[in-house]
């Protein structure tokens, strides 16, 4: 299936999403990386742009300060997001954010999360930066710029920002973990006559 989402979202808006299904996102993100979520899971610190019902990228992105004050984005690429794993859950439950998107998979504490509050995780495909930042209208605001550029909190308009591949629906099924369980099963069945074929290489 491939839909359009346009933030903010509700429960129902992403209820019938389904983990492989494709979706382009309008409206508002936010860049929030691994101090942005240690930031806001064990300092309680809010960033003043409200998360609930919102949709935030794991990336770290190239930002280039314009002459009147503003800021254009120039390259905007996912990071790998398993390293917000630690975190995740506790940043869902404290935030009401409705979809994050990064690069790879996340884990079983995350899933969890999302079939409790109703979230989805979506992946953007790596190698696409340039791609991406062509799809932010404009960026809007900008907090925790004394983290560093690409660990800043850059909240963007966005228009047409996709492709995004669910990869955890609101049900708990997790893409990634579904394929690993796949590629054992195949495994398992090809091995004996593949390690039959190539004895002598052991």
């Amino acid at each position: 299936m491939e839909k359009k989402l346009t933030t903010p979202l509700a429960a129902e808006d992403i209820a019938d999403l389904r983990v492989g299904d494709i979706v382009y996102l309008d409206g508002m993100l936010a860049t929030c990386r691994d101090i942005s979520h240690r930031r806001r899971v064990l300092k309680h610190e809010k960033p003043d742009f409200e998360l609930a019902g919102m949709a935030i990228f794991h990336a770290g992105p190239i930002v280039q300060q314009c002459g009147d004050g503003g800021w254009r984005m120039v390259s905007i690429g996912p990071t790998t997001r398993m390293r917000m794993e630690k975190y995740q859950a506790e940043f869902i439950a404290l935030t009401g954010v409705k979809l994050i998107i990064g690069k790879g998979g996340m884990g079983e504490k995350t899933a969890a999360a999302c079939r409790e509050h109703k979230t989805v995780h979506a992946v953007f495909p790596g190698g696409c930066a340039v791609v991406a930042a062509e799809a932010v209208e404009e960026i809007t605001s900008v907090e925790w710029l004394d983290q560093g550029m690409p660990e800043a909190f850059w909240v963007c308009r966005v228009k047409g920002f996709g492709p995004l591949i669910i990869s955890i629906d609101t049900e708990g099924n997790n893409l990634f973990e579904n394929n690993k369980q796949l590629f054992h099963t195949r495994q398992a069945q090809v091995m004996p006559a593949i390690m039959e074929k190539v004895h002598f290489m052991k």
